[in-house]
């Protein structure tokens, strides 16, 4: 068999697509897996323009192809989205290197591209599993608290959400109210820090009229208008001991009268309670009815603030810049490993919130694809390059957090060792070092 036709057989038996151009990234070949994927044939893309043939999304801007044709530098496992001869958006995974002939000259480049439609397909759907409603985690306490989530949305008990501020309480209590039979009924949040005691009290009962001067006609409360559904008393914490009198009241038989009234109302709504402090603690001192404690806590959620799930930031941040891209149009993909490594060595005292709201300024900035470290409020930044002790890491995590961390990583980058390394700012045998460890096999 001639050597030719040896060459056009084995181009063609190659999986992935390929295809070759000139230097002015016209189309010289084209393998049977590219036809296949593109859906344009051999003749139909010979002699075109690649961009032409292809139409990905960065074609006009940053093309893999054409950046190794004019540095002459190879590209590997650039994701791109490209579109077939019939519309179809499909994700691919591109990798390119020059041409030489036998005499050394540079003659044109190769593209390699990979269909990872049924892959992403497969992450979308493991991702599922670890998002619930706005909550996004990694994190083996918070998938714990995933699993048992719809069981206690199915029951009827008082449930009490304890973690630091911005930690996504409220979103655990919404998921609650969620995932219930209460689901259609009334969802009602009252932050019991934010109003004054002769307020708040109103607010809970609502009241007659002629209750006060004001009270020109009914008004009803919270436990009222949450009849059917569900009631997050945030920050139960502060509420003062007269008014956790009455709360007890309606936890044990629903009865609480509004003010100003001489008949008792009824309610059935669900109570869940959020606090950002240690009950146990201020029960001691006297602030809090350890009655009520009980009666609240049939059912405990604890939140872990940020710093103790590290694994979780490259999740919640690709979470926060999806959000982003649908409410302002920019294309901001993702932020550089130099970002993260540097974003994983701060604290966050105000967790997940303030990681949110870092994401945004950078998204105001950026004006690239690429999210990069001068993107970061200065804050966060000069905390960690000054290196204040109180929101940054001497150890950048605790081992436990540190081995989730880096089985995150592998994970991301296909069980890639160099690629977590870089990302994680570490050198190889440190990571491997690491690895053996935490007993880390792969990702």
């Amino acid at each position: 068999m001639e050597p030719e036709k040896i060459h056009s057989i084995i181009f063609d038996s190659i999986s992935d697509g390929v295809f070759t151009t000139d230097p002015e990234c016209r189309i010289t070949s084209f393998n049977k897996a590219a036809e296949t994927v593109s859906g344009f044939t051999r003749e139909e893309a010979v002699g075109k323009y690649c961009f032409d043939i292809f139409r990905t999304d960065l074609c006009q801007r940053v093309c893999a192809l054409r950046s190794t044709l004019k540095e002459h530098t190879p590209v590997n496992n650039e994701r791109v989205t490209i579109m077939t001869k019939t519309g179809n958006k499909i994700p691919v995974s591109v990798s390119t290197t020059i041409l030489r002939d036998e005499k050394g000259n540079f003659v044109g480049a190769v593209e390699f591209f990979r269909d990872m439609s049924e892959v992403e397909g497969l992450k979308r759907q493991i991702d599922v599993n670890k998002k619930l409603g706005d909550i996004v985690s990694n994190n083996e306490k918070m998938l714990r608290i995933f699993d048992i989530l719809p069981e206690i949305a199915r029951s009827e008990s008082s449930v009490l959400i304890q973690g630091p501020s911005g930690s996504g309480k409220e979103l655990f209590a919404q998921a609650i109210h969620n995932l219930s039979p209460r689901a259609n009924g009334p969802y009602i949040r009252l932050n019991c820090a934010a109003l004054p005691e002769p307020l708040l009290e109103s607010e809970l009962f609502g009241y007659v009229k002629g209750a006060f001067t004001d009270a020109k006609r009914d008004k009803p409360g919270h436990f009222l208008l949450a009849q059917g559904g569900t009631l997050l008393l945030d920050e139960i914490s502060e509420m003062p001991m007269s008014l956790q009198v009455k709360l007890l009241r309606v936890l044990n038989n629903g009865e609480f009268q509004p003010l100003g009234a001489t008949r008792v109302s009824y309610t059935d709504a669900r109570i869940i309670a959020s606090s950002n402090r240690d009950i146990e603690a201020i029960i001691a001192k006297g602030v809090f009815r350890e009655d009520l404690f009980y009666r609240i806590n049939v059912i405990n959620i604890t939140v872990p603030p940020l710093k103790e799930r590290l694994e979780d930031l490259p999740a919640l941040i690709e979470h926060f810049i999806r959000r982003l891209q649908r409410r302002t149009g920019k294309n901001i993909q993702k932020v550089s490993d130099e970002a993260l490594n540097l974003l994983r060595q701060y604290d966050f005292p105000g967790n997940v919130r303030e990681l949110e709201n870092a994401v945004e300024h950078a998204f105001v900035l950026c004006r690239n694809a690429v999210i990069e470290i001068e993107h970061l409020p200065e804050k966060i930044v000069e905390t960690v390059r000054n290196g204040r002790k109180e929101h940054t890491r001497t150890q950048p995590y605790g081992e436990s957090s540190e081995a989730a961390v880096i089985t995150e990583t592998l994970r991301r980058h296909n069980g890639s060792r160099e690629a977590a390394a870089r990302e994680l700012g570490m050198h190889r045998g440190t990571l491997w070092r690491k690895m053996r460890k935490y007993n880390i096999s792969q990702a």
